[in-house]
């Protein structure tokens, strides 16, 4: 009778652990549910078709899936309004569901990618995301102004909810290769990228941002001053940084605002100088993503992107003013001002 409980507690020991086995493996496997707001830009259709393949083509990708989306992107830039149907059909082909609102979307999703390509509608589509303590990515911009860009920030720290931006260019494989050393100490760097302009947001805010950013992830922040040289077709914003470097971002543009392409840049080093290199795909910068949705902790920090924005707003400054230096940090003062204010006045 002995041995025969004893077999007994054995069995019931070996079902337990494979009852808590099969629970931690259910558990692992959990799909993550993404959600996207705004079906204006072709960014939505490429984020859907790479995370919702059948054969991924990195393990991240793997267990993620964009299940929702809500289609309201701009209002009134006719470009993006005009995409909406196109977009719509092609996310929908890929398996997902369309939902009238916001808040029906954080009823279907854990996450959020926030794709609206106007950046003047970004401030009121992350506040509810923040508020549901969903992680949000934020592609760019940011936002349609300094202010609003502050703002989702301080919104973020206080409704406790993890945010990320992130131009894809900070992900190329060149810009990998020279912040692992091959160069020595970065001295300085000449990022460039096409520099078309939108009325409705400052100038760098639209396409700039990508030569920015390309900036930014050779020279990290700590950018004090800029200078902005303008002509029709070309933006050049001069950087010194605190410790006496300097950085520099080339904006290019065809006759009428037209789009110029290429991507890249030239690295400074204390044991050479190399190429960046161009963009190397959205799927670098989807990894990243995925891991912070994952961990909640964003690759880059909330102020070296507000340091980013501010870098392109004192640039548009700097060409009001004919050329004259500004400081980031006078521009950044201001707007975090006015970014408390617009909360505290969502309160009264």
């Amino acid at each position: 009778m002995t041995l025969l409980r004893g077999y007994l507690c054995v069995a019931v020991c070996l079902v337990l652990c494979c009852s808590v086995m099969q629970v931690a493996a259910a558990e692992e496997t959990k799909p993550l549910k993404i959600g996207i707001i705004g079906l204006d830009t072709s960014h939505s259709s490429n984020f859907t078709k790479i995370l919702n393949s059948a054969e991924p083509k990195f393990p991240e990708f793997k267990g993620c899936r964009v299940v929702a989306a809500y289609p309201q992107g701009s209002r009134d830039i006719k470009e993006s309004v005009e995409s909406v149907p196109q977009i719509t059909e092609q996310v929908t082909a890929q398996g997902v569901k369309i939902v009238p609102s916001i808040e029906a979307l954080l009823d279907e999703v854990d996450v959020v990618l926030l794709e609206s390509n106007d950046g003047r509608v970004h401030f009121e589509q992350a506040l509810p995301v923040l508020k549901a303590g969903k992680p949000l990515f934020v592609d760019k911009p940011v936002a349609g102004d300094l202010t609003d860009v502050i703002a989702i920030y301080e919104a973020a720290k206080q409704y406790k909810t993890p945010v990320f931006s992130s131009s894809s260019l900070r992900y190329t494989d060149g810009a990998k290769k020279i912040n692992s050393g091959v160069v020595g100490e970065i001295i300085g760097c000449d990022a460039y990228s096409p520099c078309p302009m939108e009325s409705t947001h400052p100038d760098f805010y639209w396409y700039g941002i990508h030569g920015v950013e390309t900036l930014y992830t050779i020279m990290g922040p700590g950018c004090e001053t800029v200078v902005r040289v303008n002509t029709p077709n070309t933006d050049l914003a001069v950087g010194t940084w605190k410790d006496g470097r300097i950085g520099t971002f080339r904006g290019r543009r065809k006759e009428n605002n037209g789009y110029q392409g290429g991507y890249g840049g030239t690295v400074y080093g204390s044991k050479g100088i190399a190429p960046i290199g161009s963009f190397s795909g959205y799927e670098p910068l989807l990894v990243e993503v995925v891991k912070f949705f994952e961990t909640g902790k964003a690759p880059v920090s909330p102020a070296e992107t507000m340091e980013i924005y501010t870098f392109m707003s004192a640039a548009d400054q700097s060409k009001t003013n004919g050329g004259q230096p500004v400081a980031l940090k006078d521009v950044y003062q201001q707007a975090h001002q006015a970014a408390l204010k617009k909360l505290a006045a969502l309160k009264d």
